[in-house]
């Protein structure tokens, strides 16, 4: 995660790797063709309120490989459908706050786009997927609800073999855009995979990752952990205090979703795909931060009753 110097902007990337195509800047939803490696980095620009900013030019970004300026090849802005995987903690610590669960994820349900694929991970000690294998996403808000709904809470945590499922399970989506919601208060007493093993697998991976810590509600839990996962995938972590918090949290995030950009270059460095992403940053042309967290500092005071 890149923190914008002087500005309440903050600028989060994932990636992704694709054969290379041609610019093609009228084309709704981009075709890549021809040998080369095209590296995809999905990228969103938060004010200082958690709420992503849309419409930017493409002319604001720049993208760096090794710290070395790289040229644009693809950008989209556009409003696609996205795969996503709903991560929903349903162990013990997590009965009280159930109903607060199921009336967000059922909020999410409502909000999404409606050729999103969705899938739902329910943990405690057991990793459960909420669809029956037939089915490995849906695109219908109902299916989602039961999906979250299905399996009474109780058990211990298995936070990070969880996350570390749904990465995998985003693999086998059509889509090229994908997220993960991780609802949790980020503790783990059961899981096969260390804190360290999850975190490393959401970098490596293609996903922006938001968290819902439900650490603070509780006064217990591990909110870092879950902040860090977020970040260390690109994405924002919300601290809700209450069911009316947590239903805002998954209606905003299915917003931000679609507001997210999409910026494709071909890298220089030989073998990128087995092992470069560490070396790639996106950021925000000099300037361009500081003035777009003006308007948004501007915009808060105007809404500050």
């Amino acid at each position: 995660m890149k923190a914008l110097a002087g500005s309440a902007l903050l600028l989060l990337t994932t990636l992704a790797v694709f054969p290379a195509a041609a610019r093609q800047d009228d084309a709704p939803v981009p075709v890549f063709k021809a040998q080369s490696d095209l590296v995809v980095l999905h990228v969103n620009v938060f004010d200082g309120h958690s709420d992503a900013v849309p419409n930017l030019p493409e002319q604001v970004f720049q993208v760096a490989e090794d710290n070395q300026p790289q040229q644009i090849t693809f950008f989209s802005n556009l409003d696609v459908p996205v795969a996503v995987g709903l991560i929903v903690d349903n162990s013990g610590s997590m009965i009280a706050r159930r109903q607060m669960v199921l009336a967000g994820a059922k909020a999410f349900a409502e909000s999404s786009h409606p050729e999103d694929e969705v899938f739902t991970v329910v943990f405690n000690e057991h990793i459960r997927h909420g669809l029956p294998p037939s089915l490995p996403f849906t695109q219908s808000p109902s299916q989602i609800e039961v999906a979250v709904s299905k399996f009474p809470p109780g058990g211990k945590t298995a936070l990070h073999d969880a996350v570390i499922e749904g990465i995998e399970h985003l693999q086998e989506a059509s889509h090229q855009k994908r997220v993960l919601v991780v609802l949790s208060d980020g503790d783990d007493n059961a899981s096969m995979n260390s804190a360290e093993a999850m975190l490393e697998r959401a970098a490596r991976s293609d996903a922006l990752i938001y968290t819902i810590s439900m650490a603070e509600l509780s006064n217990e839990g591990n909110a870092g952990l879950l902040k860090k996962l977020a970040q260390r995938s690109g994405g924002v972590t919300y601290t809700p205090k209450s069911e009316r918090e947590v239903v805002g949290a998954f209606r905003e995030i299915a917003g931000n979703i679609r507001r997210g950009y999409s910026i494709g270059y071909v890298p220089t460095r030989k073998g990128f795909a087995e092992g470069g992403y560490e070396a790639v940053n996106s950021r925000l042309q000099p300037g361009v931060g500081e003035a777009l967290a003006e308007s948004a500092l501007k915009l808060l005071k105007e809404l500050k009753p």
